[in-house]
């Protein structure tokens, strides 16, 4: 059983997808709490740029991932005109930032982000609306940016019973 949040491990969703991330690539891993995807894709072997609004969360990053503190919902974007090889959102929700996300993936770069959905309340928190997304809400977040490898909104048992929307989606070469 973990003993702190750093110690839990990284989501499936992202473990799944993040083969397909460019190898050796810069990821930014968006709200990043105490850092267990961060520490997992820098074990992989990528650059991580490490983002929360309480950066203490994340005592001593590892080589390989650069943290930042930040308030993403108060402050300026703090990467503007960088690209990324991909970007992992887990369990954070700020509707204005996803445009930004998708602008901010370089040529073939992944967004991998999974969160919870309407229907959580019966769960427990969060239950408030503003962060649990409406039906298909990611879908049309990253519609006509973004082709949609994996989509999935459904009830998971683990780590604990939750209501959530699953994306993985790419950019596409521009021409």
């Amino acid at each position: 059983m973990p003993t702190h949040l750093s110690d839990l491990p990284p989501s499936a969703w992202v473990v799944r997808w993040s083969s397909l991330l460019r190898p050796g690539g810069d990821v930014l891993d968006i709200a990043c709490g105490a850092g267990r995807h961060s520490r997992w894709l820098a074990r992989q072997g990528f650059e991580v740029f490490a983002v929360d609004r309480d950066p203490g969360l994340f005592p001593d990053p590892p080589e390989g991932v650069v943290l930042l503190g930040a308030d993403l919902e108060a402050g300026p974007w703090p990467f503007p005109g960088r690209r990324f090889a991909g970007i992992v959102v887990t369990n954070y929700l700020h509707r204005p930032l996803l445009p930004a996300l998708a602008d901010s993936l370089e040529s073939g770069g992944l967004l991998v982000y999974e969160t919870f959905a309407k229907g959580n309340e019966r769960f427990g928190k969060p239950s408030n609306p503003e962060f649990l997304l409406d039906p298909g809400e990611l879908l049309e977040a990253v519609r006509g940016r973004l082709r949609v490898l994996a989509y999935e909104d459904l009830v998971v048992e683990s780590p604990r019973p939750a209501a959530v929307q699953r994306l993985c989606a790419r950019r596409e070469d521009e021409s």
